[in-house]
């Protein structure tokens, strides 16, 4: 009957590349940015990895689909799953997308095969039984439109040509952040500080067992599986005057705010843009930690350069930075918005739920084989194998057991353990 591979190719890349070709440069209506990257680092302990690559395309052979990826993972406790996630995060992202999809859909699939790829590289690489875990920022910039995917303190800052900064990821810190300590608690985890002779507490809020900081990351077999790899995701929608991320390791954001490595690169091209970051955090903090910093610009095709200050008038829009979108006002806003540089969000979630996070789908049943697919590990199931992800969540009165999306059995398993819902007899170590 063939592979899993070659089925999946004769059942859904039914369009022509032609008409997939041609699709595309229907929707390509405006041209494209240019994208300018640099990145620079410093290293301590060897556990930094990031990734770079402006040759995607969501049509093989298709110049006109190309998208960009960058990202950065900071390992610990080893550099096993920082170098795995590195190796196979983008490829178990891309095969959670449904083949053949137009731009526009490809964009709306994307938050949820981040979910799945994130989940599926934890799962195998925990089969390797190895120990060691890593933070990872994700992004993906496909035309005007930047998708963010992000677990543990590692950060990505968007700044526009008005000046203004925001933060497009959520640092999971179990210092900083209450509604993870709260989560990590209710599925089992204890959160305490580290305990010495006497009884003193010292250092940051961690979990136990294992003494990790974070609340999520990809790995970490030894902390417990309360530890989440489902990222936090935001998708944006810039204006065609473009912008930059910033994209570091917790080595810059622990030694230098936001605002403070925005402003400290203003007006420089991105290979220098990046040095600086590195540099300024050098200076303020010493050399305590690795320390990656990726800078990408997003330019308009008519610019080849960053303004290096932008209008004062612009910081007065500051508080509209971003926009929800609305079907009534997006066309009336749409050239105003663009004209003071304002993006307009597209996509935000940060829930640790995996049945919130992968959503309910009426149409995904089974494939034309026949064949039900997991959502997360994309293995072919038979019809009586598949276990709704909704079955037993009540996260919607609306959800039934037998809708979409599906998951197998080991996947199921790996669900009701990041849920805190473990067999009976079964107690974390």
């Amino acid at each position: 009957m063939g592979s899993r591979e070659e089925r999946h190719r004769l059942n859904h890349d039914l369009v022509p590349l032609a008409a997939l070709i041609s699709r595309e440069l229907r929707n390509e209506k405006m041209e494209k940015p240019t994208i300018r990257y640099g990145c620079a680092d410093q290293s301590k302990k060897g556990e930094d990895y990031f990734l770079t690559r402006t040759d995607c395309q969501r049509v093989q052979g298709n110049p006109s689909s190309s998208f960009s990826v960058f990202a950065i993972f900071d390992g610990h406790n080893g550099t096993a799953a920082a170098e795995f996630s590195k190796d196979h995060l983008l490829s178990h992202v891309l095969s959670a997308i449904p083949r053949g999809l137009g731009r526009d859909e490809w964009l709306h699939a994307l938050p949820r095969a981040l979910v799945a790829g994130f989940v599926k590289t934890d799962k195998e690489f925990q089969r390797k039984g190895q120990t060691s875990g890593t933070t990872a920022t994700f992004v993906i910039v496909d035309g005007w439109t930047v998708t963010v995917a992000s677990v543990g303190d590692s950060r990505c800052i968007l700044e526009t040509q008005g000046g203004a900064v925001s933060e497009l990821t959520v640092d999971h810190r179990l210092e900083e952040n209450v509604e993870e300590r709260e989560r990590v608690t209710a599925s089992g985890g204890e959160v305490g500080r580290l305990n010495i002779f006497g009884g003193t507490e010292i250092g940051p809020l961690r979990c136990w067992p294992g003494g990790l900081c974070l609340s999520r990351s990809i790995g970490d077999m030894d902390v417990g599986e309360f530890i989440v790899p489902i990222p936090y995701v935001k998708q944006v929608k810039l204006s065609t005057a473009g912008g930059r991320l910033i994209i570091a390791s917790d080595g810059i954001w622990d030694a230098v705010s936001s605002d403070m490595a925005a402003k400290s690169c203003r007006g420089l091209p991105a290979e220098l843009a990046a040095r600086q970051v590195v540099k300024e955090a050098l200076r303020t903090r010493g050399l305590k930690d690795d320390t990656t910093c990726i800078v990408v610009d997003i330019i308009p095709p008519d610019n080849t350069v960053q303004p290096a200050t932008p209008p004062k008038k612009y910081n007065k829009l500051q508080s509209l930075f971003f926009r929800r979108k609305s079907p009534k006002s997006a066309a009336k806003l749409s050239k105003k918005l663009s004209a003071v540089g304002i993006v307009e969000e597209l996509f935000e979630e940060g829930s640790a739920m995996l049945a919130e996070r992968l959503g309910s789908e009426d149409s995904n049943g089974p494939s034309m084989s026949g064949l039900f697919i997991c959502a997360v590990c994309q293995v072919d199931l038979a019809a009586s194998e598949g276990i709704s992800v909704h079955a037993g969540s009540i996260f919607s009165t609306s959800s039934k057991p037998w809708q979409g999306p599906f998951l197998c059995a080991d996947c199921r398993t790996k669900k009701d353990a990041m849920e805190g819902k473990r067999p009976n007899g079964v107690k974390v170590a």
